[in-house]
């Protein structure tokens, strides 16, 4: 891979109509405080299982978080050697995570947070235990540090019981913050009783649900190169553009099926550069005032701060941009494909030309 500084930046912008995607710990939606004021706020984690959720459903390669990861060793070992009996199984597994220095529950033989592991790594562990009667721990790390699915390969692991199997982020996903003040709303509902009696004309449930609605600027960038270490070169490419599409196109689901608020971004600027990523939400750090609609005067704002943003950086090697509406920056496309494809084109080029150089 280049041996330069490669960045891939994704900044979105998408309006959200009235929603509770992402709940805080009393089951309002998430806020944060910018610029003076309250605004709408969807945590990166929140986003992130979006991405990973979408891998999933796209076919493409995704581990699993779990705190069963010595159950889905235990079932892989009998999967593999069906003369392996349950207790055999469950002992070898014990000693090789108690080798590899993850410590298990011995009631439960759960770990005690949850662990991202790939299913090749799961199968590697496995195959491993069958061949070695003795386990040697600097062998395990090399298994599971290898295999990388994408979404670890992109979010990272810590394994606070053995640091040397961390594995470090390559990609950075924002808080969504919206680029205007919000003020939140309350739904009180009421709920009847099919089969009430009719002299009981009460409710037989009642409540209220916090909400809001607000126009998101989303942004996350990738380390290209940190990619493709726990990866390979080809792989980092393919997998960048595979998080880019699901970054665009997947939704956190919380009260989905109260507000059936699935949306679709309004703009997208995708840049490639060679010095730093930029989060540009300074733009909206003055927030957006509107009485007719706040996306218009968002794509403005940001596209006002990525002409200012050029004083202080280099200009990217790539700015692709997709909108429904007129933009002044980056190179027009007409879809998700066509966007798609100059990020790959994009990146590829990159490669192509410091592989030259060098």
């Amino acid at each position: 891979m280049t041996t330069k500084n490669l960045y891939l930046d994704v900044h979105v912008i998408q309006t959200v109509p009235s929603s509770n995607i992402n709940r805080d710990d009393t089951g309002a939606p998430k806020t944060a405080l910018y610029g003076g004021v309250t605004r709408a706020r969807v945590s990166s984690q929140s986003w992130k299982r979006a991405v990973r959720q979408g891998f999933k459903e796209e076919n493409v390669s995704a581990g699993i978080r779990t705190k069963e990861a010595a159950k889905l060793l235990k079932d892989e070992l009998i999967k593999l050697d069906s003369s392996l009996s349950d207790e055999d199984a469950t002992e070898k597994t014990a000693d090789l995570f108690k080798t590899a220095g993850v410590k298990l529950d011995k009631k439960t033989n759960s770990t005690g947070a949850l662990l991202l592991v790939s299913h090749g790594q799961i199968e590697k562990l496995a195959q491993y235990a069958l061949n070695n009667d003795t386990f040697d721990k600097k062998a395990l790390k090399n298994v599971l540090n290898g295999d990388q699915s994408l979404d670890l390969a992109l979010f990272g692991r810590m394994v606070a019981d053995n640091p040397e199997l961390n594995v470090d982020a390559s990609a950075q996903v924002a808080h969504a913050l919206s680029t205007h003040e919000i003020v939140p709303e309350y739904d009180y509902f009421t709920a009847l009783d099919d089969l009430q009696p009719e002299d009981n004309a009460g409710a037989a449930m009642l409540g209220s649900l916090e909400f809001n609605s607000s126009t998101l600027y989303r942004y996350a960038n990738i380390n290209i190169n940190e990619l493709a270490y726990n990866l390979d070169q080809d792989s980092a490419i393919t997998g960048a553009v595979s998080f880019v599409k699901e970054f665009l196109l997947t939704m956190p689901t919380g009260k989905q099926n109260t507000f059936a608020n699935k949306t679709l971004p309004s703009y997208v600027m995708v840049n490639l550069r060679t010095d730093t990523p930029v989060n540009l939400v300074s733009a909206f750090e003055e927030p957006v005032k509107s009485k007719d609609g706040y996306v218009k005067k968002s794509i403005q704002k940001f596209e006002n701060e990525f002409e200012t943003s050029q004083d202080f950086v280099d200009t990217p090697k790539l700015s692709v941009v997709l909108s429904k509406f007129d933009t002044n920056d980056g190179d027009k496309v007409a879809n998700v494909t066509e966007l798609l494809q100059s990020v790959t084109d994009g990146l590829k080029k990159a490669v192509q030309d410091e592989n030259t150089n060098d």
